[in-house]
């Protein structure tokens, strides 16, 4: 690991006039693996964990905003995010270990970076650590590479369970910008396609810190959280999906389903959920919905298998949402 200078921050303004060429620090759980396999190499690091983020608190519009210090395990285990959220509680669930959920944070979560075999090995290139440098993984071992959104500078995936359902409940991220103003960004919209600039994984700028992310009121229909990986624990998706479908009747009334392990950021189709909204529920319905969803995926070699994969788990999960249907 690199030399670096160590801070602690006593608010958010104290934070962000350090954070010029410095990293936020506050449970480090992927941040210090970077470090050590010296991916990343920061001058300084700034903790935050003396900030006062560490609340769930209800909005006034009926939400909850969970701030950016909040752990995973005090997250999923909150009894508001349980009755009303319960994607959020299982996807947060299915992620890491134990251990692990008791430091990981939600704004640290929200920036994790790429799994991708090739970004953590430094004798080998890579655009996401050196951009120009090339991408091994088109044409090396891609199986947990993505099939959706990628580009010929980059095909990793974002790893994270959270940020998936909180794309699905259709969540805000607050922001404290450098200047002190806040800025409000759907979870859809923070993550970045790699496109010609892959070193960049998200929307935030230098200096930037997350201070919460929001919650919506919580909304009617069944939630579903599904995380297919190579081993029952502590590994990371090859395909997951959060669904809340509500059913009015014998027909969908709404729809929405996140995607991870299959993309750059989590996946969200408005196409294939309005293909879904006021039909009855049928085995050609969700082949429908499974045929829009993957009509531009693209598979790589190793990670060929996705394609059927993500079919068949959200013919699976359609079917238990709406308790209908029929293999497709």
């Amino acid at each position: 690991m690199k030399p670096f200078t160590y801070a602690r921050a006593t608010d958010r303004a104290d934070a962000i006039s350090q954070a010029a060429d410095a990293s936020y620090i506050a449970g480090g759980t992927n941040l210090l693996d970077l470090m050590k396999l010296e991916v990343m190499a920061p001058d300084k690091l700034v903790d935050i964990n003396r900030l006062d983020l560490a609340d769930i608190s209800e909005t006034d519009e009926g939400g909850l905003r969970i701030g950016a210090l909040v752990t995973n395990s005090d997250c999923a285990a909150d009894a508001r995010v349980r009755q009303d959220y319960p994607v959020l509680s299982r996807a947060i669930l299915a992620g890491a270990s134990g251990q692990l959920r008791n430091k990981a944070t939600t704004g640290g979560n929200l920036c994790q970076r790429t799994r991708c075999y090739y970004f953590y090995d430094t004798a080998m290139p890579c655009n996401k650590r050196e951009p120009g440098s090339g991408c091994q993984a088109l044409a090396g071992f891609n199986r947990i590479h993505a099939i959706l959104g990628a580009s010929d500078a980059c095909i990793a995936t974002y790893p994270g369970d959270m940020a998936v359902a909180m794309t699905a409940l259709d969540a805000q991220v607050e922001i404290e910008m450098a200047d002190g103003k806040p800025k409000t960004v759907p979870v859809r919209d923070f993550h970045l396609l790699p496109e010609d600039h892959p070193e960049r994984d998200n929307i935030l700028e230098p200096c930037d810190l997350i201070t919460a992310v929001v919650l919506p009121p919580p909304v009617e229909g069944k939630q579903i959280y599904r995380k297919v990986r190579d081993r029952a624990s502590y590994a990371f998706a090859l395909c997951s999906v959060a669904a809340i479908v509500e059913m009015n009747g014998e027909a969908i009334a709404s729809a929405a389903l996140a995607f991870g392990g299959l993309a750059h950021k989590p996946w969200r189709d408005a196409d294939m959920e309005a293909l879904l909204v006021g039909q009855k529920p049928s085995a050609d319905l969700f082949g429908k919905a499974a045929d829009k969803l993957l009509s531009e995926a693209q598979g790589y070699g190793s990670n060929d298998f996705k394609i059927p994969l993500t079919r068949r788990v959200l013919i699976s999960v359609l079917q238990e949402a709406t308790d209908k249907g029929a293999a497709a």
